[in-house]
């Protein structure tokens, strides 16, 4: 908004030049306005590309009650809208994950690996995850929580 303020205010000082301006006076402020649309239009869309979903970044996860006992597990996350993308990390492998949702504060993932089928399923409340997982042959609970990244 304080580049809109500069440009008008730059325009309302034009308004100020002699008759024998007013040509010129004319073209500068039609050429700042066109320079502050621009730069309005520009400053829009850098914000809306940062704009990112609650799920975008990294998780520190927890899984409890499979045949292999608690493990920690770490999601990277990437939300545009509702579909989640990205990958898992934990101390057996990593993949992709396969599919992703989050829909009204629920995340659904699927993940399809060599050793079985897994889907997580979790509520987002008060920044922090929490829900079931199951495989073709094992379920139990999980909860995960995302880091903290420095601002910019």
């Amino acid at each position: 908004m304080p580049a809109f303020v500069a440009l008008v205010s730059a325009v309302a000082r034009l308004d100020r030049v002699d008759g024998k301006s007013l040509r010129r006076s004319t073209y500068m402020k039609r050429n700042l306005i066109y320079i502050g649309i621009s730069v309005l239009i520009a400053a829009s869309m850098v914000m809306a590309k940062d704009k990112k979903g609650p799920m975008t970044g990294t998780w520190d996860c927890q899984a409890h009650g499979g045949s292999q006992g608690d493990m920690a597990f770490t999601l990277f996350l990437q939300q545009n809208k509702e579909t989640v993308d990205g990958s898992i990390s934990s101390p057996i492998g990593g993949t992709e994950i396969s599919s992703g949702t989050f829909k009204r504060n629920m995340l659904e993932i699927h993940l399809d690996t060599p050793q079985g089928n897994y889907t997580l399923m979790a509520k987002f409340e008060k920044g922090k995850l929490s829900g079931t997982w199951s495989s073709d042959n094992d379920k139990g609970v999980w909860e995960g929580k995302k880091q903290v990244t420095a601002p910019k």
